[in-house]
């Protein structure tokens, strides 16, 4: 199929009927599958009420090299038990924000127009965490407006690319754009809670490049507390050297 008949194949999959039903909507969605090419990206329809997945695209083994059966037989739960188990809290705290943001900030009328986008570490079958970027779409709701079938593109990232666990809306606007209506930085908000005032006084002059004696004068303590105070830092961040330490924090700098 040439690039012209597989984008107006796409297209559609959302003109083609002025209400067209979700199952309708579902079928073709999972008939263009078929002419998409092998990426590192997969998509799924997603079901949040049953934990299961209606439709898995063929790209999942491709990208992770697990059997889509398995997917399907078992459900939401074992994807999740592939999640790092370090990104879990933090992963499930985006989920809840953005679940307590949709209710209570997007009117129920406008839910159908909004889009979701978070991350987390997945294992695949080599037993490697690669980077998981999952933007969802809802499809269906409950009697209360709470989305229940979605359709999640999952895109893979290299497992050496260190990324911080975020999540964000984006609604349709009148001009036919999303727009970001809400974005959190989650993995921040688990580094303020984790680290003391005195670590985080630490932290703040190592990334101005200053030595542990000179740290150890301005804060009046000796050179001994502040390698402790180091070697702490570093093992409750699970990173291994104080340059990745640095690294992570001028370019995140409303971190400290």
């Amino acid at each position: 199929m040439k690039y012209a008949q597989i984008k107006q194949f796409y297209k559609s999959i959302f003109e083609s009927y002025d209400t067209p039903s979700l199952e309708t909507h579902i079928q073709k969605i999972i008939d263009l599958d078929f002419y998409l090419p092998y990426s590192s990206t997969f998509f799924c329809i997603t079901n949040t009420q049953d934990l299961t997945f209606e439709y898995i695209s063929k790209n999942f083994n491709s990208c992770l090299g697990l059997d889509t059966n398995d997917l399907k037989a078992k459900g939401m739960r074992y994807f999740w038990s592939r999640i790092h188990p370090e990104d879990i809290d933090i992963w499930l705290s985006a989920l809840n924000s953005l679940m307590e943001f949709t209710i209570g900030e997007i009117p129920a009328d406008k839910r159908q127009h909004a889009n979701y986008t978070w991350n987390y570490r997945l294992k695949n079958a080599k037993g490697d965490y690669v980077n998981i970027v999952q933007n969802t779409t809802p499809l269906a709701f409950d009697s209360d407006m709470k989305p229940i079938i979605g359709l999640a593109h999952y895109t893979v990232l290299d497992p050496s690319i260190k990324m911080q666990i975020t999540a964000s809306a984006k609604l349709l606007n009148y001009q036919n754009e999303y727009e970001t209506i809400y974005f959190n930085n989650h993995s921040q908000k688990f580094l303020e809670g984790g680290i003391s005032k005195r670590e985080r006084d630490v932290v703040r002059l190592l990334v101005q490049n200053h030595t542990s004696k000179q740290i150890s004068e301005k804060l009046n303590i000796s050179s001994h507390t502040v390698d402790t105070h180091r070697r702490n830092i570093l093992k409750k961040l699970n990173i291994s050297s104080t340059g990745e330490l640095i690294g992570m924090l001028k370019t995140n700098k409303n971190l400290i």
